[in-house]
């Protein structure tokens, strides 16, 4: 459902963000995305999502180019970014209107989708007040639901657990896996190894704009025998 490839982004024409990096995520799999602080994830998020474009490259979601159809692929994402903090000046239930309104969501499946997923996240009372007055992790579970509110085939998330309590880490991690089930994707980036390798069905190993490694974390685990997780990621990393 996302196929990126051969993409190279570069900045100010000297830094090369990304250099032809290429990856799948089929339906039915939950794929999270690993890498170092400057290892090129923010800039491959944001291709994703028509933030910005690519120098080279194709990147296709749900069978749509991001170039050639750029609303259908926004239409066809729920995307959770790495800052909770927009829209604050509006009330939580009146964020969730606009959410509703932009991606056209009919009003009775809007008003069930809002209601089980504010209740799923516990955060029904705090709907009418504004959403500066929320707490970090209440603003993050706010983009949880925006994201989720027009049912995407595709979701895909910024470091979604940061922030959250457990029980909502854990409600998050269960709609990951149900969403999956209905032969839908999920990208994920994540610094939280064991969240990879408890959750995901791939991962994607990024390092300076290039792919280290793609696959299963068992499989990484049976090709360094003896090591644990974080000592294989290291020195993946630090070569």
């Amino acid at each position: 459902m996302i196929k990126f490839e051969n993409v190279t982004k570069t900045y100010n024409k000297t830094v090369k963000a990304l250099d032809d990096v290429s990856f799948n995520v089929k339906g039915g799999e939950i794929v999270g995305f690993i890498g170092p602080n400057g290892s090129g994830k923010t800039t491959t998020m944001k291709l994703l999502t028509g933030i910005i474009r690519p120098d080279k490259g194709k990147i296709v979601i749900n069978g749509f180019n991001i170039k050639e159809d750029p609303i259908k692929v926004k239409e066809s994402i729920g995307y959770i970014a790495d800052n909770p903090d927009m829209f604050l000046r509006l009330k939580g239930n009146e964020f969730l209107q606009l959410l509703g309104d932009i991606y056209r969501v009919p009003e009775v499946e809007r008003k069930e989708r809002i209601s089980s997923l504010a209740e799923k996240f516990g955060l029904t009372e705090a709907l009418g007040s504004p959403m500066m007055s929320y707490s970090h992790g209440m603003r993050q579970k706010m983009m949880v639901i925006a994201a989720l509110l027009h049912k995407p085939p595709v979701w895909i998330l910024d470091e979604p657990m940061i922030g959250l309590d457990p029980k909502s880490a854990f409600e998050l991690k269960q709609l990951m896996r149900d969403h999956t089930k209905e032969g839908n994707a999920v990208f994920f980036s994540t610094h939280v190894l064991e969240v990879a390798e408890k959750l995901c069905d791939r991962v994607v190993i990024i390092k300076n704009g290039h792919i280290l490694y793609t696959g299963t974390m068992h499989d990484l685990e049976k090709q360094n025998k003896n090591e644990s997780l974080e000592n294989i990621f290291l020195e993946l990393t630090e070569k």
